[in-house]
């Protein structure tokens, strides 16, 4: 056979047939889910000594809750159950807020899954009713504690009233656009409100057993809660109308000028029927920043660009910014005890009556002068008519260093709007103004929370 070949080699040699072996289950470490496991584990040994979940704690605990102790109906030597802690319900909020947890559902889940929010509660039982409750029920507890956690920054210096920086948000309100009536379609929505009622006290009436008891109350209070949310928007749209119509005034008094709109028969169109929402009485539809009108509430916030702490908490259901100034002012005066020098805001809140107002009571106002419609007019030269407060103000915000100043209203305000925006406060799930403020303060105390760990730290 020549060098190299195989061929043949193997040709001489049996087949080989395959072994057959028993087909046997595969040995694993599985599962056992039912076995009692009996571990001496607390709950302070899997949080990490860093976690978030103690700072907040640790914050919550220094916070002066006597109003809420106080207001606690069970005490000791006198039946009744005992309520949850109002410190730990604080920090549980706080901690949501700080994780974009609005929901009180959610929260309930986390109290019983998350390893934090599970050791804020240390054992005390939970449930989503109490947590919606607290979230709404403190608003005058909450702005004490704000001001207190300003003021205690304060006086460490870490903070100051010399300047403060005004800014608003608009938040969506708990209302769609489709809940919005006029007082006509108010009438009709109130007699079927009132009609439901009455049908399903008759069906009760007739055969107490179609329903269970429960599912009847449900219903009542269901169609009762109907007519009374109808009932605030006619009392709301009255209201309305009546202000619209005092705001309407004689062409002969009031002549319409050139450049200020239509003139002649459309300058004497009466202004549109007021429309309410049945949803949220309260809420009002404004113009948001990406151009579209919706229902929403002005959140507005003063904060100190020093610290970047917020100092006073504002909503309202005005789509404009003007005539906020001197309110806010006036309010940090009377918290404080003290006016702050200087009031930071953009040009939406450039309102020459609060201008002249502050500048009388020693505060300079840094806020953009607006163009004239002349491009030839220098808009930082006083005008006739202009007081001395805003003739003062227009020359100032011509100066380099006005402009500086002026910078740094961004760098406090707007983060303290981008911090809410990235906690999730893009809209309210709560109704009324009062409401919808003490969400506000929720998150402007969170805020105040976290800046403050970051002063202490440095």
């Amino acid at each position: 056979m020549p060098e190299g070949s195989s061929s043949g080699l193997f040709e001489n040699l049996p087949e080989q047939v395959p072994i057959e072996r028993p087909v046997a289950a595969p040995r694993l470490r599985k599962a056992e889910r039912r076995r009692v496991s009996l571990r001496p584990v607390s709950l302070e040994d899997p949080l990490p000594a860093d976690h978030r979940a103690r700072f907040v704690w640790a914050f919550a605990e220094r916070l002066d809750l006597s109003a809420l102790y106080g207001a606690t109906k069970a005490v000791e030597g006198r039946p009744g159950h005992p309520p949850a802690d109002p410190r730990v319900l604080l920090a549980l909020r706080l901690y949501a807020t700080v994780e974009g947890v609005g929901s009180a559902r959610e929260l309930d889940r986390l109290c019983r899954e998350h390893i934090g929010f599970e050791w804020l509660c240390g054992g005390v039982g939970m449930n989503h009713t109490t947590l919606a409750e607290f979230r709404v029920a403190h608003g005058a507890v909450l702005e004490r504690l704000l001001v207190d956690s300003f003021a205690a920054m304060l006086k460490t210096g870490h903070a100051s009233l010399g300047r403060v920086a005004q800014d608003g948000m608009r938040v969506r309100a708990a209302a769609g656009a489709a809940s919005f009536r006029p007082q006509a379609s108010l009438e009709r929505c109130r007699a079927e409100a009132a009609a439901e009622i009455v049908r399903l006290r008759a069906e009760l009436d007739a055969d107490p057993g179609a329903v269970s008891r429960r599912q009847a109350a449900a219903r009542l209070r269901a169609a009762a809660d109907r007519e009374r949310r109808v009932a605030a928007a006619l009392a709301v749209a009255g209201q309305l109308a009546a202000t619209r119509q005092g705001d309407r005034r004689p062409q002969s008094e009031d002549p319409p000028r050139s450049g200020d709109g239509p003139v002649g028969e459309a300058a004497a169109k009466p202004p549109p029927e007021p429309r309410v929402s049945t949803t949220d009485a309260q809420a009002r539809v404004m113009k948001m920043p990406d151009g579209g009108f919706r229902p929403a509430s002005n959140l507005g916030f003063a904060s100190d660009p020093r610290s970047g702490m917020v100092a006073a908490v504002t909503l309202d259901n005005t789509g404009s910014d003007k005539g906020r100034l001197r309110p806010m002012s006036e309010r940090l005066a009377a918290v404080y005890g003290v006016r702050p020098g200087g009031h930071l805001a953009d040009g939406g809140f450039a309102e020459l009556a609060d201008i002249e107002a502050l500048a009388a009571a020693g505060v300079a106002v840094f806020a953009p002068v607006p163009k004239p419609r002349d491009a030839a007019r220098d808009p930082h030269a006083p005008r006739d008519g202009d007081g001395p407060g805003v003739a003062a103000w227009r020359q100032r915000m011509g100066s380099e260093a006005a402009k500086a100043v002026y910078k740094e209203r961004a760098a406090a305000a707007e983060c303290v709007n981008a911090q809410c925006r990235n906690r999730g406060l893009l809209r309210f799930f709560v109704r009324g103004i009062e409401k919808a403020r003490t969400v506000g303060l929720w998150h402007a105390l969170a805020h105040n929370m976290t800046r403050t760990g970051r002063l202490l730290a440095t």
